[in-house]
């Protein structure tokens, strides 16, 4: 699997705290490993997100991504809160 970080997540990361940076390292070094991890939750999205996918890095916090290829290929779109990232 390559990941490949778009610039919008970049911004979000830097803004969270060191607790909640931490958490999304560990969350998508387990989703490396197994996209499918049932603690991560991933799941399609619907709406204006329909075509991309998201997992949870803790109860609030989730990350938004599109993949490729049988997850070849994925981009890290976005990372916060939701209502941050599911614009609510």
């Amino acid at each position: 699997m390559r990941i490949k970080y778009h610039k919008r997540f970049e911004k979000r990361f830097k803004k969270l705290s060191p607790s909640l940076k931490d958490k999304t390292v560990l969350a998508v070094r387990k989703f490396i490993k197994d996209p499918f991890d049932k603690t991560l939750g991933n799941h399609p999205l619907a709406g204006k997100l329909q075509g991309k996918r998201a997992f949870s890095v803790t109860g609030n916090i989730r990350i938004v991504f599109e993949e490729y290829d049988s997850y070849i290929l994925v981009i890290m779109i976005d990372v916060g809160s939701h209502p941050q990232v599911y614009g609510d």
